[in-house]
């Protein structure tokens, strides 16, 4: 397949060097690897250029931008030229080359039709570069922001994904992760698609992704032998594992250590210790002898770590008792981080939101969500954004509910889950939520608007949209 995630694919996993350039009609652009990472791009784009890129960051002003070709000298960067005149500083030059390599690249990922062709190179590898890109995560990025192709259903169809590297499940939804747990060596994609839960557009998007993150390859349907099946529910124990320690994992800033290790306050030592080992027997790091990437591991340990730490402190009795006088009133650091994390996501999702860019939003709050599961202000804009994309409304919906059981006095859920309702035809659901709504804010203006009978007399031109909407609005006591 002609894509770029797919060159960039070889490039990462097998460390190239080199450069890769990508023509179609009047695009024409330029992309340096060294071992396997982007360290330099370069555009024919306008709206690609660094100059652009600093001024829409913020990073030089508008008059600096007017002038901005008076800055460019000759054997010298441009970059290079605004520091010397003081404009901008070295991590802003950066933070602007970062964004901009991004962009330039990410801009490509919608063509399936453009002339790629990769060279390896090897002049440059002695050169410090001071701006490098993860390709791992520009495969994951471009993907999700990409819109549906029917190219990807072509090479995708008919044929037999198999587990192969584990690195980056790490990364998957948790619908992605539902669907690859399924992905044993011996269904077609087609059969996967009628397992899942996706619509068929987001299904061959996502296996593209698994294609393209080396978690799965393909090959033609074929009569696996009896040491390939036990190797797949080999691999299919490893994934389920996985998955419970990535869940495990984002808990643990939220969890006391009788949660921990899955007891009751009230347990003994001995329940305590038969506990332990159980826990111990899944998920001991020396369990998993997968070549995981770091962060991987990292998270493997902390869970470990955490388990560990828990046993040894209901254990003994003194120690137990110094926990459980202060396990309410103590704060773990590690929730702070999470909810800091959460909240930046929570407000870059909503900007762009507010832009209409609702496929990229919904990457960044999915995260937010993920990341803290008690706001249903989250979930709440998450369903938003969702209800603007048809394939994700079914979603949508169990997150309006989700944000209706975390926030049940917040009256906008209801609104939004009773517009859902109403594009999809279902008036009598519908109606009974802008009830709802009434009940808790009988002054909603879109709760009265779709609760009024229609006048006869006079053609309303429709509704503001919930754009208009205040998810952070009154709530009734």
């Amino acid at each position: 397949m002609e894509h770029v995630a797919c060159y960039l694919k070889d490039i990462h996993f097998n460390k190239k060097s080199g450069r890769l350039v990508f023509r179609h009609q009047d695009i024409q652009k330029y992309f340096f690897f060294q071992d396997g990472t982007l360290i330099h791009a370069k555009t024919n784009q306008k709206q690609e250029l660094l100059g652009e890129i600093l001024f829409r960051l913020g990073k030089i002003s508008k008059e600096d931008f007017k002038r901005i070709d008076e800055y460019i000298k000759p054997g010298e960067s441009l970059g290079e030229s605004l520091i010397k005149k003081g404009l901008i500083s070295r991590k802003d030059l950066n933070d602007g080359l970062v964004y901009q390599m991004r962009e330039i690249t990410l801009n490509i990922f919608p063509f399936f039709e453009g002339e790629l062709s990769f060279q390896e190179i090897d002049e440059f590898l002695d050169k410090a570069q001071d701006v490098k890109i993860d390709v791992a995560a520009l495969i994951e990025d471009g993907i999700r922001r990409m819109k549906f192709h029917p190219s990807l259903e072509d090479i995708l169809v008919a044929r037999v994904p198999f587990p192969k590297n584990k690195e980056f499940f790490y990364r998957l939804t948790e619908d992605e992760r539902d669907v690859l747990k399924h992905v044993d060596g011996t269904s077609v994609s087609e059969k996967l698609l009628d397992e899942s839960k996706m619509s068929p557009e987001v299904f061959w998007k996502s296996l593209f992704l698994f294609y393209c993150l080396d978690l799965i390859d393909l090959e033609e349907e074929k009569e696996l032998t009896v040491e390939e099946k036990k190797k797949g529910e080999a691999d299919e124990d490893i994934r389920r594992r996985i998955e419970e320690v990535i869940k495990l994992n984002e808990s643990l800033s939220r969890m006391n250590y009788y949660q921990i290790l899955n007891v009751p306050p009230s347990s003994s030592k001995e329940e305590i210790k038969k506990s332990y080992f159980k826990l111990a027997r899944t998920y001991h790091p020396d369990l998993f002898d997968q070549a995981f990437s770091q962060d991987m591991k990292q998270k493997i340990d902390e869970v470990f770590a955490s388990i560990t730490k828990a046993y040894r402190t209901l254990s003994e009795d003194g120690e137990r008792r110094v926990y459980d006088s202060k396990m309410e009133s103590v704060s773990p650091e590690r929730k702070k981080d999470a909810v800091k994390d959460a909240e930046i996501k929570f407000r870059q999702g909503k900007t762009l939101y507010d832009r209409g860019m609702y496929e990229d939003a919904m990457v960044l709050l999915e995260e937010a969500t993920r990341l803290i599961k008690e706001k249903g202000s989250y979930f709440l804009l998450l369903a938003l954004t969702e209800s603007k994309i048809p394939a994700y409304h079914k979603r949508a919906e169990e997150h309006f509910m989700r944000a209706i059981k975390l926030d049940p006095w917040n009256p906008e859920a209801h609104v939004g889950l009773g517009l859902l309702y109403k594009k999809s035809g279902l008036t009598v659901k519908a109606k009974k939520r802008f009830e709802r709504a009434l009940s808790l804010d009988p002054d909603h203006p879109i709760a009265c608007k779709e609760s009024s009978p229609p006048k006869k007399e006079k053609k309303k031109t429709g509704l503001r949209g919930i754009l208009s909407m205040d998810i952070f609005g009154k709530k009734k006591k």
